[in-house]
């Protein structure tokens, strides 16, 4: 941490001291930055834009600090760069180099967990979907529908989640995405609820505020 950075942590520490909510968040949040610098890694979760083995040892430190004692639950990396929209390509395109980044996260992860694999679950999710024809630049757009992936060993084994539409013409989403079936939030709910314990209260009223019409998507957590 910086001398500038150190000052305004002081002055925020200050500021929040009498407040029971925000202080001790920002005291588990200084605490959780420490123990992130420790290890090496980002407390903001921003895997390095570097060559893919810098990135698998990002993903094992990572996983090493959540298995600390007092270390957190849950951690969020964010992986940049899969906007593309041309040369997309299959084996070798720009996509297929990305999942490889993709790929090599989620080994770190497993490698840097150990014991603790069969205990985790991993969801790799996007924020925007896709057209399901290749666009004039043998590439797609942006869209409805994507695709979540979830591994870890705490899942049940098995294999699409959900109605898979198919890419059939007659199957597209106002003839050009791929149709959406499930919710995220549906994902998100039944991981959290079999997999952390959080009460299907909270996550319809708090987690994701006014989401009782997303149903909980049960029997992913072994």
């Amino acid at each position: 941490m910086t001398q500038d950075m150190e000052r305004i942590s002081a002055i925020l520490q200050d500021l929040y001291a009498k407040d029971p909510l925000l202080g001790r968040a920002f005291a588990s949040g200084l605490g959780t930055e420490a123990m992130a610098e420790n290890f090496g890694g980002d407390a903001m979760g921003k895997a390095p834009a570097q060559p893919q083995k810098a990135v698998h040892d990002y993903a094992v430190t990572t996983a090493r600090f959540l298995t600390q004692d007092g270390g957190p639950s849950i951690a969020v990396v964010s992986l940049d760069g899969y906007d593309t929209h041309a040369n997309q390509g299959a084996v070798n395109g720009q996509l297929a180099n990305h999942l490889k980044v993709l790929d090599d996260v989620v080994d770190g992860l497993h490698e840097g967990l150990g014991p603790t694999w069969s205990d985790t679950v991993v969801i790799a999710v996007t924020e925007f979907g896709r057209t399901a024809r290749i666009n004039g630049t043998a590439g797609t757009d942006h869209g409805t529908a994507s695709t979540m992936i979830l591994a870890g060993g705490a899942l049940k084994r098995g294999g699409i989640v959900g109605d898979w539409p198919t890419l059939s013409d007659a199957s597209l989403f106002e003839n050009r995405d791929l149709a959406p079936t499930l919710d995220v939030r549906q994902v998100f709910k039944g991981i959290l609820q079999e997999h952390m314990g959080i009460e299907r209260r909270a996550l319809e009223q708090s987690v994701f505020p006014d989401s009782a019409s997303a149903r909980v998507l049960e029997g992913l957590v072994a």
